[in-house]
């Protein structure tokens, strides 16, 4: 194992974690910061909020791809042997570096979003099916509720309830990190949280509002 070059590869992982993709493309698009408009994130669900889903959807669909990227980095490198609790514990630490990137982005003045599509990404490279199956999760909230931070610290606590319960793994990295993705969301969304209890939450997808009959006033 080579220390120089996992020491590369995790500044590699946070590089690429700080490709601020809302930021980005809200300024080559459409001449504005996201940052300065609806909830102030630099996230695809503010993205979409702000910009419509012609761009929030690729800026998701790269974020979570960067982490992906970020995380598949040991891997290409050949730091470890495939599979291993050490290549696992080297995926894991740069992909921490990539959340830690999306979260301060060293391009855009340390101000980033909230990580969610970068985790997942990231979770994505590390344990496939886990992830797939708490995505059906966040999809099941999703269509009860309409609000993504609901949604998404719903896959969060999933995670480490999944991979405890129907999956396994022999890494105590792996598994302590489970327990972390879950709390970590919990805490980046927990102005969400005070919205949620104040019913002042939105929702990402609103029902149509019922037209008005004949008989009633307009």
């Amino acid at each position: 194992m080579n220390i120089t070059y996992i020491v590369l590869v995790v500044i590699a992982g946070y590089l690429l974690g700080s490709i601020s993709t809302a930021v980005w493309a809200g300024k080559l698009f459409h001449g504005i910061d996201v940052r300065e408009h609806g909830s102030g994130n630099a996230g695809a669900t503010n993205t979409i909020r702000v910009l419509g889903w012609a761009t929030g959807i690729p800026v998701m669909l790269v974020d979570v791809g960067k982490g992906w990227l970020a995380a598949s980095l040991p891997l290409f490198f050949h730091l470890a042997d495939k599979g291993s609790n050490t290549m696992i514990s080297i995926q894991i630490i740069v992909g921490v570096a990539a959340i830690l990137g999306h979260l301060f982005p060293v391009f855009t003045g340390f101000r980033g979003g909230k990580g969610v599509g970068t985790t997942v990404g990231i979770l994505l490279a590390l344990h496939p099916l886990l992830t797939l199956s708490c995505l059906v999760v966040f999809l099941a909230m999703f269509l009860l509720t309409g609000i993504v931070s609901v949604s998404s610290m719903s896959f969060g606590l999933a995670f480490p309830v999944f991979l405890f319960t129907l999956f396994h793994t022999d890494s105590i990295v792996f598994k302590v990190f489970s327990i972390v993705i879950g709390i970590g969301l919990i805490i980046t969304h927990r102005e969400n949280i005070g919205r949620i209890i104040r019913g002042e939450e939105k929702k990402l997808i609103r029902g149509k509002k019922k037209e008005p009959s004949a008989d009633q006033p307009k």
